[in-house]
């Protein structure tokens, strides 16, 4: 890096952009593909039962149809990436807004259970795309001193995504009169409930139209002077913006285009700093919080809570993990990320392990024991807000900002994927690991939260403060 490029860094860190509320209307449309993530991975929560009966099918069948759009997921993930680099971060963006349109629709509307398989599977590649795109763009067009805060933005869209559509889905009930097959405008209620998803993406679509390219993308095809308009949007007027334009270009004239093989290395198939990304990916999800999203309705209704309130307890989660993810955002950026990951996965430790406890005593007439019940329900909301205000927000974070220039946008696509297939692996299994023995269940998920703390002080290194081009 050039002697002009390196006096830039300290300008580039402490940037503040003149219109801040620009910035923040740019990183909150982005995100609204995490929205559209949660939203569409939330929303089947409020389907489940009534897919199991209108289809009459057992558990492992009916966890394949839930989990199979997490293999959309991963493709999108693994795709995202290259598109990205190669059309652009906002078209990139367009095209997922268009698959969740159409999966939205198709879903609604099945005319059998292949066919609601088939449209899951088109939502999760949109869910896949949005899950790469929206912290990569957030993270180039944030000025690094908000990066933290704004690259936390993608997971607060999500987790509100989650809680809307757990609203949402609550409101059908009670207007179907508790029964998720009851008629709405023609429809089964859980139909309807899939077919809501069209209203907010086509307003992510639209929110495309309204928010600038990449910079760094912008600068890798030549338009060198839309960049520097952009940047001095973002950054503000108080930076050297050709110095900034030299720093980006001089970062990427030592890079090529990321593939997977640049990602190659080392001695176990990865470079090192890619297992990294892969591990906090899979931790992650092999704490069981998509259990708490995909199948809680179903969870509280196996312990004997009637359908109605089992929708407002997944209401009421859904809101502990809007409160996890606001703290999270105000502290990621003062405490910095492993302190928050280590502190959240003591939590998760303690929430997950009180759950196993309670599940592990016989149901009395249909239902949990008093005590142990509370107990259920009290610890899932103890340990969402641990995960919501650590692993939920600063691995999005740490996925946008760890990976060196040359390999980020192939680094984060497989870390990504890595993050649906652990996902898939955990929504397939629940039934079935649920009908065998529910408390073993919540004791492999406390072992794995275990795990994550060793796995962060020894290998995850802190990335607070750092530029973009100081990574790796």
């Amino acid at each position: 890096m050039t002697s002009t490029a390196q006096a830039s860094e300290p300008g580039a860190r402490t940037a503040h952009p003149d219109h801040l509320g620009h910035v923040i209307f740019i990183a909150a449309a982005a995100a609204m593909g995490g929205f559209l993530f949660g939203y569409d991975s939330s929303v089947i929560n409020g389907a489940v039962e009534a897919i199991r009966g209108r289809y009459d099918i057992g558990s492992a069948a009916l966890a394949q149809v839930i989990a199979i759009a997490l293999i959309g997921c991963a493709i999108g993930a693994a795709t995202a990436g290259r598109i990205a680099d190669r059309i652009g971060r906002i078209r990139c963006m367009q095209i997922s807004a268009v698959l969740f349109t159409i999966s939205a629709v198709g879903s609604a509307l099945p005319f059998a259970l292949y066919d609601l398989a088939f449209w899951r599977i088109v939502g999760g590649f949109a869910i896949g795309m949005a899950s790469v795109i929206g912290p990569a763009y957030i993270a180039e067009v944030a000025p690094p001193a908000y990066r933290g805060r704004l690259g936390s933005f993608q997971q607060a869209a999500i987790v509100i995504g989650i809680a809307v559509s757990q609203l949402v889905n609550w409101g059908l009930l009670n207007a179907a009169g508790g029964d998720q097959r009851g008629k709405l405008m023609g429809l089964e209620a859980w139909q309807v409930m899939l077919g809501v998803m069209v209203i907010p993406a086509v307003l992510y679509g639209l929110l495309s139209f309204a928010i600038p390219e990449s910079p760094r993308f912008l600068i890798s095809v030549g338009k060198h002077e839309r960049a520097r308009e952009i940047l001095q949007e973002v950054e503000g007027d108080r930076i050297d913006l050709d110095a900034r334009v030299a720093e980006i270009e001089n970062a990427m004239k030592s890079e090529h285009k990321s593939t997977f093989k640049d990602l190659l290395g080392g001695s176990f198939f990865f470079k090192p700093i890619v297992w990294v990304g892969i591990g906090l990916s899979v931790f992650q999800q092999f704490v069981g919080i998509n259990v708490a999203f995909y199948y809680s309705s179903t969870l509280w209704q196996s312990v004997g809570v009637d359908p109605t309130d089992s929708f407002l307890y997944s209401f009421t989660t859904s809101i502990i993990n809007i409160v996890g993810t606001v703290i999270a955002m105000i502290f990621v950026d003062r405490v910095g990320r492993r302190p928050l990951a280590l502190i959240g996965s003591v939590g998760m430790v303690i929430g997950l392990a009180l759950e196993a406890w309670a599940f592990s005593f016989d149901l009395v007439d249909g239902k949990l024991p008093a005590a142990q019940g509370w107990t259920a329900l009290i610890a899932a909301h103890v340990f969402v807000l641990f995960f919501a205000l650590s692993w939920g927000v600063v691995v999005w974070v740490f996925l946008g900002e760890m990976f060196p220039n040359r390999i980020r946008a192939a680094a984060l696509g497989v870390a990504a994927s890595a993050q649906w297939i652990a996902n898939w692996a955990i929504t397939a299994s629940f039934p079935s690991l649920a009908d065998w023995k529910l408390s073993a269940t919540y004791v492999i998920y406390t072992v794995f939260a275990a795990l994550s703390i060793p796995f962060v002080l020894k290998y995850v290194k802190e990335t607070k403060g750092k530029a973009l081009e100081e990574m790796g």
